[in-house]
């Protein structure tokens, strides 16, 4: 055991008792003492953990500004994107940005962010190209994020911006470039500038706390509506929630080649293998497909209420 792990752990004993002073602790507070010395002691520290190296904020230093600042070298035109695109984005979000099933639209909606119904896609609605390049990079594709090279998301984001027209098909999107690129909604967005946000910090002369008074309460009786309702919508088909919730994300659209709900062909092998192989692989995992579709909370008999209605709506 380090000095450090020594020193916190008998200083957490010590106060579990009191720190009372008696035969049995002398001896440990005899260690603390020991420790507790300028040599033992990092300065701004509580005797443990260390300070985090170069190398690790860097593992988590990926996020790209605005300006542009953070992203690396290298770069890509729309046409370096068109097939990486339609092999890593399209079954989710079309070939033309146009969205399949319920995942987002990319391209299109300009002109409707007033309307009731507005539709927020990357050349209607972000105001930055940067944050495209650092979506597609962190979290993109959905079954393999952090798999493209950088010169692959250079071309995807340009790929993207020119389902836009923000863009040439000839275009190379670099590191030097692309937060030069002025986006359609650029203007959109502006500071809060409400009251409650821009209070300033009481650090002197602050009101009394026993003289603040709660001026609204929440609606209780619209909050058990609510739980009403969604109580209700699990009493009528429980096993369809647990699937909407853990399994529709890629078996609604067909997404890393997964079996379609409904499609008897597609499930036609797999319910042949029978309902406890089924639940087994949905519980366990299998192939791209993590354990309780990544839901890890639900129970072994929730997921299996879910398997019971993609057999009942998919069995011929």
């Amino acid at each position: 055991m380090s000095k450090s792990v020594k020193l916190f752990s008998i200083a957490l004993s010590l106060a579990m008792v009191g720190c009372s002073v008696d035969a049995d602790n002398a001896n440990d507070q005899s260690m603390v003492a020991e420790l507790l010395t300028a040599e033992n002691i990092e300065v701004g520290h509580f005797s443990y953990g260390q300070s985090a190296t170069a190398e690790q904020i860097a593992g988590w230093d990926i996020d790209i500004r605005p300006d542009g600042m953070g992203l690396p070298p290298g770069g890509a035109t729309a046409e370096d994107g068109e097939m990486l695109y339609e092999d890593k984005c399209a079954s989710c979000h079309g070939s033309f940005g146009e969205g399949v099933g319920r995942y987002p639209v990319l391209a299109g909606g300009e002109g409707t962010l007033t309307e009731s119904r507005p539709e927020k896609t990357v050349g209607s609605f972000w105001p930055y190209a940067s944050t495209l390049w650092d979506y597609i990079h962190r979290a993109m594709p959905f079954t393999q994020p952090e798999s493209l090279s950088d010169n692959e998301v250079y071309a995807i984001t340009a790929y993207v911006l020119y389902l836009n027209d923000l863009v040439e098909y000839d275009f190379e999107l670099t590191q030097s470039n692309l937060a030069a690129i002025e986006m359609p909604n650029k203007d959109g967005f502006f500071l809060d500038d409400r009251p409650d946000v821009m209070a300033v910090r009481c650090m002197e002369n602050c009101k009394e706390p026993g003289s603040i008074e709660i001026t609204s309460e929440p609606q209780i009786a619209e909050a058990e509506t609510v739980v009403e309702e969604s109580v209700a919508q699990q009493e009528v088909s429980p096993g369809e929630v647990i699937y909407e919730r853990a399994c529709g994300l890629c078996h609604t659209s067909g997404i890393g080649e997964a079996p379609v709900l409904g499609d008897s062909a597609a499930w036609a092998v797999r319910i042949e293998s029978g309902r406890d192989a089924l639940i087994a692989s949905a519980i366990s995992g299998k192939g791209i497909m993590p354990p309780k579709g990544g839901q890890m909370q639900l129970t072994d008999d929730e997921v299996a209420s879910a398997v019971d209605f993609i057999i009942t709506r998919s069995a011929d």
